[in-house]
């Protein structure tokens, strides 16, 4: 019987065969990649708002602590955003012509709130509470980044599942002491893990099985 196909049709499948796996897997990590991407995350990208407020200028520069504008912070699962009434506190002292904070005067004269473009948000399925991890030594800086260099806010991290799972799964690596949470400068001494491991168990944080568990973030 004669031959239907020339012998190169073997080379030509299996290079066919071969080109598809690596295509497929290109395509796989530059996918990843755009999924990483500020594109998508908005890391490290200062978003569009009202004021240019500066927390380099309020945290780093004149001390002010983050609770006395997030108020709930340490009791709610929202940190809150502060009225105009605690911007104008100072405002109404200095500063008190500046252009750039014509919207805030505004703001209070009418009783109508800034529109504040929200920095860091995690989707509507997932829970998330300021309060307990206030309450178990994780510091602001930890999911905020250097929040007190900014002087525009952006976000620092891609607040992905898999990175909330990598302190669920270590919380050793990144529990502070509570009276070192909202220290804006704040750098983990030499013996974290140390201290880690100890502040875990002193702070009673759960054990990586339960911190795992889909319900400690999905209800």
């Amino acid at each position: 019987m004669a031959q239907i196909f020339h012998p190169s049709t073997n080379t030509i499948s299996r290079l066919s065969l071969y080109g598809a796996v690596f295509i497929a897997a290109l395509a796989g990590y530059a996918v990843f990649q755009v999924n990483q991407s500020p594109y998508v995350t908005d890391v490290d990208v200062a978003l569009q708002q009202p004021v240019p407020f500066s927390h380099k200028r309020h945290v780093s520069e004149l001390g002010i602590d983050c609770r006395y504008c997030h108020t709930t912070v340490e009791s709610s699962s929202y940190a809150g955003i502060p009225p105009t009434h605690t911007c104008m506190t100072c405002h109404s002292q200095i500063w008190t012509n500046a252009e750039m904070l014509a919207p805030v005067r505004a703001s209070y004269q009418t009783n109508q709130s800034l529109a504040w473009t929200r920095v860091n948000a995690v989707p509507d399925f997932v829970y998330f509470d300021h309060s307990i991890h206030v309450k178990k030594g994780v510091g602001c800086t930890t999911c905020h980044g250097p929040i007190g260099e900014m002087p525009l806010t952006w976000r620092a991290e891609t607040l992905y599942m898999r990175w909330c799972l990598e302190c669920h799964r270590e919380p050793e690596r990144y529990v502070r002491r509570r009276e070192d949470v909202f220290k804006a400068d704040y750098r983990p001494p030499s013996n974290q893990l140390e201290l880690g491991r100890q502040l875990v168990r002193e702070y009673k944080i759960r054990p990586v099985k339960q911190l795992e568990d889909c319900y400690a973030c999905h209800r």
